[in-house]
């Protein structure tokens, strides 16, 4: 492979500056994932640990192998949103190791409102199954829950991706032969019953976990029978008289140690992995802090970005000279040999030609992409329709669409209009989707958004004898500028699961490199293309 020699200068002013903004970014992040780490808040995690259960991130921790890591989905979800009342969407989810065999967790957090599901909360759960699904990982239930958070039934109950599509999803599970395991440590309520009872394991903690269709207080409403949460559905109960449950566990240590177990037996292959010899890239990673321009209107060469990436600092380009304003090449990530996709500029037809290109020769030989988005959109104007951008453009996203190569994407920098989708954005379902902290997303940057409907406005206020004067155009723009810098920031996408997660720049090689990992579990489809309008 060709090692890339990099251009950028890391004592500069410039990279000075470029790392100053990103840091910024940083904190803010940071901030978020701390909030977020704490769950219901200390007061409530000391009450959890009085009962004598275990911190939802401890049990996880005790769940993986020791020393292990853990890919977690959605930290910061529900950031500034339900006033902050449910960190981190109240359910910690992520890929981990249990006896080297990776596994989806998902734990919910009952420090937060009883661990009772907000609609971010329905949603994260369903993305981590949607990510065990896609990579036929086996699904470990950590069940802590009152079910449905009541106050917001009505976006958690009824639609097709509410709270029933997690019991779905479970059936088609088992279907596919993914196995699934559930740990009631807590509250299994009403609909939540269906969780451990739709696993093909399940364990119980004595004297603590519970699982009925209905509380005490709705069955006496319902039939005036006088019960107790033990009596009813204690661990006793179904391990010894409805089955609903296999094993009881003494407490929360026991019941992990189980669950370790019930994965060990599952006799699924660790595959033989021998990726273990690898280049290290040349640079620096931490250099990736200085590269991004603090404007983000500047432009920068993607292969600075690329080289602090992969193995070795080595890419092999694919078409060079055409299409220049993408970037497309092989090149290796911990072993891994990976199609690289990035952006160095619009999308022209050439470059979508040449992605279209680039995606086939991967699919057919069924090597991951990774696509590296900093995209402003597909070019326009007459000369760019008169080229056939419009067909040369549905070809990539066709092919984006239908390869069935594992497809990772992480934001870089912009992410805006079309080429979120030409660029594998949230829609086009890759199996991981990171951003980084200076990224941004929206249908347009808030500048063009704001002279667009500045124009139709002065238009319509001239047409009916209107004043119009460019201090009357600045104060109708402000807060349309004001709203899409707030809604293009990632912790809001972030919040919404537009994204897995924000991630630290110095962070990405291990974090695509444990991504791909996760996709590697099964072999790869073959890819069948729709038709191609020439």
């Amino acid at each position: 492979m060709t090692k890339l020699k990099s251009q950028i200068n890391v004592k500069g002013t410039n990279f000075q500056e470029n790392k100053n903004k990103l840091e910024v970014d940083l904190k803010l992040t940071r901030e978020a994932v701390d909030f977020a780490m704490n769950g219901g808040g200390h007061k409530l995690n000391e009450r959890h640990q009085k009962r004598g259960k275990m911190l939802p991130r401890h049990r996880v921790s005790k769940l993986l192998d020791p020393g292990s890591s853990f890919l977690e989905i959605g930290l910061t979800a529900s950031y500034n949103m339900y006033d902050n009342a449910c960190p981190s969407g109240g359910i910690i989810t992520g890929v981990g190791q249990i006896h080297g065999i990776d596994v989806m967790v998902i734990c919910n957090d009952s420090t937060v409102k009883g661990g009772t599901y907000y609609p971010i909360t329905v949603k994260k759960h369903l993305r981590a199954q949607e990510v065990a699904l896609e990579n036929k990982l086996p699904c470990i239930y950590l069940v802590d829950s009152g079910g449905a958070n009541l106050p917001n039934q009505d976006e958690v109950f009824a639609d097709r991706e509410h709270f029933g599509r997690i019991f779905f999803n479970q059936a088609n599970m088992s279907s596919k032969s993914i196995p699934q395991i559930a740990v009631v440590m807590g509250s299994c309520t009403a609909g939540g019953a269906y969780v451990p009872a739709m696993s093909d394991e399940t364990i119980i903690v004595k004297n603590q976990g519970t699982i009925f269709l209905a509380g005490p207080p709705l069955v006496k409403a319902a039939t005036g029978e006088l019960t107790n949460a033990e009596n009813l559905g204690g661990g006793e109960v179904h391990t010894k008289i409805s089955g609903v449950a296999d094993y009881l566990a003494d407490n929360d240590e026991h019941a992990l140690a189980i669950a370790r177990q019930c994965v060990k037996n599952l006799n699924i292959k660790k595959k033989n992995e021998n990726l273990s010899n690898f280049e290290l890239p040349l640079y620096d990673p931490q250099e990736l802090l200085g590269i991004v321009p603090a404007d983000n209107k500047t432009s920068y060469d993607v292969k600075e970005i690329i080289m602090r990436i992969f193995d070795g600092s080595e890419f092999d380009e694919f078409k060079h000279n055409f299409g220049k304003t993408l970037v497309t090449g092989f090149a290796k990530l911990k072993g891994q040999t990976c199609g690289v996709i990035a952006n160095n500029g619009v999308l022209f037809s050439d470059s979508a030609l040449k992605g279209t290109h680039f995606i086939s020769l991967c699919s057919q030989r069924k090597i991951p992409l990774i696509f590296l988005q900093n995209i402003t959109g597909f070019m326009v104007g007459e000369n760019a329709e008169h080229g056939g951008i419009a067909k040369n453009g549905a070809k990539l996203v066709n092919a984006v669409a239908t390869s069935k190569v594992p497809k990772i994407t992480l934001l870089i920098g912009g992410s805006f209009g079309a080429g979120n989708y030409g660029m594998c954005g949230r829609a086009f379902a890759p199996r991981f989707l990171w951003t980084w902290p200076c990224s941004r997303i929206s249908v347009m940057g808030g500048e063009q958004a704001a002279s667009v409907l500045a124009q139709l406005k002065k238009n319509n206020t001239l047409k009916n004898n209107g004043e119009w004067n460019k201090k009357i155009e600045d104060k109708f723009k402000q807060p349309i500028l004001e709203q899409f810098n707030n809604q293009s920031h990632p912790l809001y996408a972030s919040a919404r699961m537009w994204d897995d997660g924000i991630i630290d720049p110095t962070k990405t090689r291990d974090i695509l490199a444990a991504s791909i990992k996760v996709t590697m579990n099964h072999s790869i489809e073959e890819t069948k293309f729709g038709i191609f309008r020439m």
